[in-house]
């Protein structure tokens, strides 16, 4: 028994799960096909409370804590919805509003957010700098009372529903790191014009494009923070970015191998379950005895991370062995199924492609072992 959630978190299980099952499961392959999710299944989670369930309720978020985010991951995961970006909108954008900005911009942008009418998301990656957040070449001069912003963005989830994106420029680029700022910039700017979807191997129906922005003039007071202040929040905030992919990693080990211990139970081969061989069992069973290890370890997190405790460093371990463990057994897994796990028909299949990005994104695994290998 996992003893890290209250009662009512696993009561918000449950409204999660119905809505899952109702709102997302029947569509999720049509939307798979359309590369994006229809921007009015936002408004309907919005209306349920399933956005934004860190904020406070004082700008119209749930008033929970990460237990509740947690629930969130782990029942899209459970279900591989991965075409659904409410995570990347609730519980890793939204906390740089409601940690650095103004009580006006709170305000102004959080209530929307959490009804789903305003969907964000945070243009950090560009052509060429990947996880190198110091070589962003996106620039926002100062002219008087506005920000003049020039660059281009990719890889960007949410890209082409988002109406806010929260820009990491540059508006002293002779400082490096030390001259980034976050900058919102809201759909209909003039200059701001979104690209193509960009075609994806894995998590097809989540909306990733590029965005471009050609002298751009956003407000001050649109500046999140301090200026040329915005990496060190950054730093601050991934933390928990990378502890919510550890978080989807562990649920969809978990829920892959029950699928996988129910379909070898059932396929028959050479006269018997494909479960009834040696090679099957002692595979599932190896497959159960790492993931109840990481099990451990990730909720250990989420304890830590629900007391604020969880630092850079042990993120940065989670994340690296739940997404590496993660795409090591679901490849087991889909071997289980056979050629029946490389059909899209089957859950497998697209969790085992979706699984890959999750060793790149929230930062590579080799940003995560540099980061490890620092305090040794």
């Amino acid at each position: 028994m996992r003893s890290i959630f209250r009662e009512d978190h696993e009561i918000f299980r449950e409204q999660v799960r119905r809505f899952v099952e109702r709102e997302i499961v029947p569509f999720h392959g049509q939307w798979e096909k359309d590369g994006i999710v229809p921007k009015e299944l936002w408004r309907k989670a919005g209306k349920e409370g399933l956005l934004c369930c860190m904020i406070p309720e004082a700008y119209g978020g749930g008033g929970g804590d990460f237990g509740h985010s947690a629930v969130i991951v782990e029942e899209l995961a459970r279900v591989n919805a991965s075409a659904v970006g409410f995570t990347t909108h609730s519980d890793i954008i939204a906390p740089y509003i409601l940690t650095y900005g103004t009580e006006e911009q709170k305000q102004r942008w959080l209530p929307s957010m959490a009804r789903g009418e305003k969907i964000i998301a945070i243009g950090m990656t560009e052509p060429g700098t990947g996880s190198d957040l110091k070589a962003v070449r996106t620039t926002a001069r100062r002219e008087n009372d506005s920000y003049v912003v020039n660059g281009q963005k990719t890889f960007i989830t949410n890209g082409q529903n988002a109406e806010l994106v929260i820009m990491v420029c540059k508006t002293d680029p002779s400082r490096g790191a030390k001259g980034i700022s976050l900058i919102v910039v809201e759909e209909g700017m003039e200059g701001f014009t979104k690209g193509r979807k960009l075609d994806k191997i894995g998590l097809r129906g989540q909306d990733t494009a590029e965005l471009f922005f050609s002298d751009v003039r956003v407000p001050v007071e649109n500046r999140l923070g301090d200026e040329n202040a915005g990496f060190g929040y950054l730093m601050h905030e991934l933390a928990q970015e990378r502890l919510i992919i550890a978080v989807r990693a562990c649920a969809s080990i978990e829920a892959m191998l029950e699928r996988t211990i129910a379909y070898t139970r059932d396929r028959k081969i050479f006269g018997q379950a494909v479960f009834d061989f040696q090679n099957s069992r002692f595979k599932l069973a190896h497959a159960k005895a790492k993931a109840t290890m990481l099990r451990v370890f990730v909720d250990d997190c989420i304890a830590r991370h629900m007391t604020r405790d969880l630092t850079p460093l042990t993120a940065a371990m989670v994340k690296l062995n739940s997404t590496e463990l993660q795409n090591q057994l679901l490849d087991e897994f889909l071997q289980l199924h056979g050629g029946y796990g490389y059909m899209s028909e089957y859950v497998i299949g697209g969790a085992w492609v979706d699984a890959r990005v999750m060793r790149i994104y929230g930062g590579t695994d080799e940003v995560m072992k540099e980061i490890i290998a620092r305090a040794l």
